[in-house]
């Protein structure tokens, strides 16, 4: 199940006076919207949200969330994430059914920006991580209005340790990379710092940055990914303990799919890792993936077979050859800015990757239905000859590369999991080995 309600607005001028602590006002929100109070509740929002949640859009949302996660118990604590301008809260609320995540962006009056409810998640690491092997340090990555939270597990004792800066797929994602119950970008980290690998890890702008990300005009996948990406790579060679001369690049996903892009932009980088990067257009994969999970069980309904139709018809304006940076994202498949399609028109990361002169690592699961082995074999194809690229697939992993049966679809990334030992194995040989 996915619990995710995203709305997000302007931060408004400061208020008169000292307003309470983040966390205080989070809970305060929380409470109201507890007691039904929310004309009280939506007066504690920012301008902007708040026109795009009067009350009685407010109180259908509690509603909704309170019919899928059932009815409201208690907050159980509470976590701050700060920056320059807002601090993010995430108040961990106990429902009926469910523990849900509230992330509430309050600035620095006191009002809060935005709203968010997701699946909250009590990790317990997998049998290869051991906690008594490394520790960990809360990072920034970036400066600026565009800094970012992260974390760099680091192994005990002495260094200078290999390191692996982790690059998300697409979407909002934290630094775990999670999705309903699953961490895999946590899996990844503790498990390679537990094999002597030092391992970065950091929100997407998207994710830390969500309002102003989403109004940056000409978006591209440089903005939303590389930049970042490149600047995590940066702050490891400046870091005491991590060999400079060694810093890798794990991309999961579109992280894999850009991870060409991001070892050509910075010939520093020892060497890249791809797990289920595709070879495809963005575009052309949308179509096919939905009729996957809508034809799982049974034949499309009618509201189905109408939002595929749609999806078909952005599609084709989205591989228009008159496309313009200009239309209107609401034209295009799942609200893609139109010059961040047209940025990845064209690309053929195993074409770029042919160029390079770092070793790379190509993995991929067998029963991705997302990236799938015919993007495998396209890896295979575009770097053949070249002897500093390894292959490896994995015959029962889905696009996480967590282990199931039968037929994957989204709905399997719902059930709690981690990365197979073997592929954390594999990413840390394969790094102390370069």
């Amino acid at each position: 199940m996915r619990w995710t309600l995203v709305l997000f607005a302007t931060f408004a001028a400061l208020a008169q006076g000292q307003p309470a602590s983040s966390e205080t006002r989070a809970q305060q929100f929380i409470e109201l919207m507890a007691k039904q109070d929310f004309a009280a509740a939506q007066a504690m929002l920012d301008a902007e949200l708040g026109a795009k949640l009067p009350v009685p859009v407010l109180e259908q949302t509690w509603a909704q969330v309170q019919k899928g996660a059932g009815e409201f118990r208690r907050t159980t604590g509470a976590r701050t994430e700060s920056s320059d301008t807002s601090d993010v809260v995430f108040v961990t609320c106990e429902f009926e059914k469910a523990k849900l995540d509230a992330r509430l962006p309050v600035n620095k009056a006191g009002q809060i920006g935005g709203l968010n409810f997701a699946l909250h998640v009590d990790y317990a690491p997998p049998e290869y991580v051991d906690t008594a092997l490394f520790h960990e340090k809360e990072m920034m990555v970036g400066s600026g209005d565009w800094a970012l939270h992260g974390t760099l597990t680091i192994p005990n004792g002495d260094g200078p340790f290999p390191a692996l800066v982790l690059v998300h797929g697409s979407g909002p994602n934290d630094r775990d990379a999670a999705i309903g119950p699953n961490k895999p970008f946590r899996d990844i980290a503790w498990g390679a710092a537990s094999q002597r690998v030092a391992v970065l890890r950091y929100n997407k702008r998207s994710n830390e940055h969500p309002l102003e990300f989403s109004k940056l005009a000409g978006m591209t996948v440089k903005e939303e990914t590389i930049e970042d990406a490149l600047a995590a790579v940066v702050l490891l060679r400046g870091i005491s303990g991590i060999d400079a001369k060694r810093i890798f690049v794990l991309g999961h996903s579109l992280g894999g799919t850009l991870a060409p892009r991001i070892g050509k932009a910075d010939p520093g980088i020892a060497g890249l890792i791809v797990l289920g990067g595709t070879t495809h257009a963005l575009v052309d994969l949308l179509v096919p993936q939905t009729i996957h999970n809508f034809t799982l069980h049974g034949p499309m309904t009618t509201a189905q077979q109408k939002f595929v139709d749609q999806l078909r018809e952005q599609v084709a304006r989205a591989n228009d050859p008159n496309l313009t940076a200009d239309t209107p994202a609401s034209q295009m498949p799942m609200g893609f800015p139109a010059s961040y399609l047209l940025d990845l028109r064209g690309y053929h990361p195993e074409e770029v990757a042919r160029e390079l002169k770092q070793p790379m690592l190509i993995l991929q699961g067998e029963r991705d239905y997302q990236v799938t082995m015919e993007d495998f074999d396209a890896w295979k194809k575009g770097l053949a000859g070249k002897k500093n690229v390894e292959f490896r697939s994995y015959p029962k992993l889905n696009h996480l590369f967590m282990p199931g049966e039968g037929v994957s679809a989204d709905e399997e990334y719902a059930r709690p999991g981690h990365v197979q030992a073997r592929v954390v194995e594999d990413v840390a040989d394969w790094v102390k080995r370069h």
